[in-house]
C-alpha cells in the first residue's frame, strides 16, 4: 500500500501535466512517458494506478483502446543452458516508439548483476554465464504514456549438478570417519545431492574380504535387512547427470556394532588393608570400541587424585585405600544403540581395631569404674570398630586367667571378683590391637563381717604358726637342757663319792621323774629332790641291774659364796629362768 501511495503521488503530477496539454503542448522531446515515471512498478501496482487514472489494464489485451501499444514479443537464443558453461540472450521485439522496456523474471522485476548485459535501447538482455537461479520465465514490458504492454513468457531451463554427494544412513550414528549401526537392525541408505535433470545412481560395496561389488539398486535409496558383521565395510554411490555429463562419487564407511553384553569387575588384590594397599579395578568386556562408565554407590564416579581412571576408562586405580572405599562399584559398557551394566562389586577392606571401650551391658556408654552389689550379676562388654571383627581377651589383675569373647559375664559377684579388668581387641589381618580397662568394686552389707572374718582367720593362722614354732622350740630346748643336767649331775655325784666305783642298782619297776627346777628357790623341796637323786639315777627309763660304771672325772666345783645356804645342786646351769618348769610336789 505504501508503494501504491507513492505511485499515486507520481501520477498526480502526471494528471496535472496532462490537464495543461489542452492549452499548451510540450515539444515531443520533452513529453513524459509512463515508463520514465514508473521504472519498477509491479503488475498489481500498475493495475491499481491505471485504474485510478481511468485507463484500464485491459487495453493492452483488448483492441479498441484509442492509441494503445502493441504487444511485444520475446525471443531467446536457446531454451536450455548448462550452468557455468553457457550464456543466453533475450530480445524484446516491439514496433512502438517513445517507449521504455523493462524485463521481468518469474513475475518479478529482473535484478541485474555483473553477469548480465543490457543494450542501450533495453531490447537485448544477455546473461553471460548462466546459473541455476537464472532458470524460469522471462518477459519484457513496454511502457508508454498511460499504457503498459507485456510479452508472453518464455522459459529458460538450466542444467546443473550433480553437486557433491552425501550418503546418509538410518538408523546410524556418526563416530569419527564411520557410521555405527547395531547388529540385526535394518539399514536404509540415501543419497543427498542437487542435480537437474535427475541423475542416475549406481551403488557399490567393498570390505577387507570382498572386492568392490555392484549393488542392484539404481535409485537414490536402498535398504539392507538384518545387518551383521558381514555388512561392515565401505559403501559408494556414483551419481551421474547425462545433461551436464558430470558425475559425483559419494562414500560412507559403516561399522556394525554387536549388542553389548554384561561386563564384570575384577581385582587382583585379595587382602586389602586400610592405608596400606593400592587397588586396581578392571571393567572386563569382550567388545571393542565401546564406552565405559564407572559408578560408585549408584552415582557416576568422579575422577580425583584418589580415584584415577585410565585413558579408555576401563581401569580404576584407588590410591591410599580408605575404609569408605568399600563400594559398591559398577561399570557400564555402551554404544549408541545398546548398553549393559555389571553386577555390584564390593571391596573387603580390613581395618582397625579402633579405640576399645568397655561398657556395662550391650547398650550403654563406656565406663572406667563400675560399682556392683555383692552376689549380683555383672556383664562387661568390650567393643572396638574393626573389620573383620576383633578378637577379645579379658584378664584380671593379679590373676593368670584369660577369658575370650566380646562379653564377660559374672553370674554372682564375690569379693574375689574385685579388681581391674583389662580387655584387648586384636585384628588378625591388620595385626593391630587396642585395649581398655575398667575397675570393678563390689559393694554390700557383708563387707564389715567379711573383713572381720578375714582378720580373725589371719590372726588365727598367725597364732597357730606361732604356737607350733614355740612348741618346737620348747621341745628342742628341753631335750638339750636335759642332757646337759644329767651330765653335770653325774659329774658332781662322782666328785662327792670318790670311793664308790659302782652304784646301787636301781629298784625294779621304779620310774624316776625328770628333775625340773623352779625359778623361785624352795629349800625343803630342793633338799628332798637332792636326796632322791643321791640314791638313784637322775634320768628315768632305766631298768634294775648293775649300773654301768661311770668314768671318773676331775671336776673343779666352784665354791659358793658366803651366805649361800643352797647346795651345789641349787646352782642353775642356765641363768634363763623361764626355761625351767616348776617341780611337781606330789612326786
Amino acid at each position: 500500500m505504501a508503494s501504491t501511495a507513492l505511485w499515486a503521488h507520481h501520477w498526480a503530477g502526471l494528471l496535472l501535466s496532462a490537464s495543461l496539454l489542452t492549452t499548451w503542448s510540450l515539444p515531443a522531446a520533452a513529453q513524459l512517458t509512463l515508463g520514465d515515471r514508473l521504472p519498477k512498478a509491479t503488475r498489481s501496482e500498475k493495475d491499481v494506478i491505471l485504474s485510478m487514472l481511468g485507463t484500464p489494464w485491459s487495453c493492452q489485451t483488448h483492441g479498441g483502446c484509442r492509441g494503445s501499444l502493441a504487444k511485444p514479443t520475446i525471443a531467446v537464443s536457446q531454451g536450455t543452458a548448462i550452468e557455468h558453461r553457457e550464456g543466453v540472450s533475450f530480445y524484446c521485439d516491439t514496433k512502438d516508439v517513445n517507449i521504455t522496456i523493462y524485463w521481468v523474471s518469474n513475475n518479478h522485476p529482473l535484478k541485474f548483476d555483473e553477469r548480465m548485459w543490457l543494450s542501450t535501447d533495453r531490447k537485448n538482455l544477455t546473461i553471460l554465464t548462466v546459473q541455476r537461479e537464472d532458470a524460469g520465465t522471462y518477459q519484457c514490458e513496454v511502457w508508454g504514456v498511460l499504457q503498459v504492454q507485456s510479452s508472453n513468457p518464455t522459459f529458460l531451463i538450466v542444467y546443473y549438478g550433480p553437486d557433491p554427494v552425501e550418503i546418509k544412513l538410518e538408523p546410524g550414528v556418526p563416530n569419527g570417519e564411520a557410521v555405527e549401526v547395531i547388529e540385526g537392525s535394518n539399514l536404509t541408505f540415501s543419497v543427498e545431492t542437487l542435480s537437474h535433470p535427475h541423475p542416475d545412481y549406481s551403488w557399490f560395496f567393498s570390505n577387507d574380504s570382498k572386492p568392490i561389488t555392484s549393488l542392484s539398486s539404481t535409485t537414490s535409496t536402498f535398504t539392507l535387512h538384518a545387518a551383521s558383521k558381514e555388512h561392515e565395510g565401505l559403501y559408494r554411490c556414483l551419481v551421474s547427470n547425462k545433461a551436464t555429463n558430470l558425475s559425483r562419487l559419494g562414500a560412507l564407511k559403516v561399522r556394525v556394532l554387536e549388542r553389548v553384553t554384561k561386563p564384570c569387575i575384577t581385582s587382583p588384590n585379595l587382602n586389602l588393608v586400610e592405608n596400606a594397599s593400592l587397588v586396581v579395578l578392571t571393567c572386563q568386556t569382550s567388545h571393542e570400541g565401546v564406552g565405559v562408565q564407572w559408578f560408585l554407590r549408584g552415582q557416576p564416579l568422579l575422577p580425583s587424585p584418589h580415584l584415577v581412571l585410565s585413558a579408555d576408562n576401563r581401569t580404576l586405580v584407588i590410591h591410599g585405600l580408605r575404609r569408605d572405599d568399600v563400594g559398591p562399584y559398577e561399570c557400564e559398557v555402551w554404544n549408541w544403540g545398546s548398553g549393559a551394566r555389571s553386577d555390584s562389586f564390593r571391596l573387603n577392606i580390613s581395618y582397625g581395631p579402633d579405640r576399645a571401650d568397655i561398657t556395662r551391658g550391650p547398650a550403654s556408654e563406656a565406663v572406667s569404674t563400675i560399682k556392683a552389689e555383692f552376689n549380683s550379676s555383672l556383664t562387661l562388654q568390650c567393643r572396638a570398630e574393626s573389620q573383620p571383627d576383633a578378637e577379645f581377651h579379658w584378664t584380671l589383675e593379679h590373676s593368670t586367667s584369660v577369658w575370650t569373647g566380646e562379653q564377660l559375664i559374672i553370674e554372682a559377684l564375690t569379693w574375689e571378683h574385685q579388681g581391674t579388668y583389662n580387655c584387648v581387641a586384636f585384628n588378625s589381618l591388620t595385626h593391630l590391637a587396642s585395649s581398655a580397662s575398667v575397675r570393678v568394686r563390689v559393694m554390700g552389707p557383708q563387707l564389715s563381717q567379711s573383713i572381720g572374718a578375714i582378720t580373725g582367720i589371719t590372726i588365727g593362722s598367725v597364732a597357730v604358726v606361732a604356737l607350733a614354732t614355740g612348741l618346737a622350740c620348747f621341745l628342742y630346748i628341753r631335750y638339750a637342757k636335759g642332757s646337759s643336767r644329767r651330765t653335770t649331775e653325774d659329774l658332781i655325784l662322782e666328785a662327792r663319792t670318790p670311793t664308790s666305783e659302782t652304784t646301787h642298782p636301781a629298784e625294779p619297776g621304779r620310774n624316776w621323774p625328770m628333775p625340773t627346777y623352779a625359778n623361785v628357790p624352795n629349800t625343803q623341796e630342793q633338799v628332798r629332790v637332792k636326796k632322791k637323786e643321791s640314791s638313784s639315777a637322775v634320768h628315768g627309763g632305766y631298768s634294775r641291774g648293775p649300773r654301768k660304771p661311770q668314768p671318773k672325772l676331775r671336776i673343779s666345783v666352784p665354791t659358793l659364796p658366803k651366805g649361800n645356804t643352797e647346795s651345789n645342786y641349787e646352782v642353775l646351769v642356765n641363768p634363763e629362768h623361764n626355761l625351767y618348769c616348776h617341780i611337781n610336789s606330789s612326786v
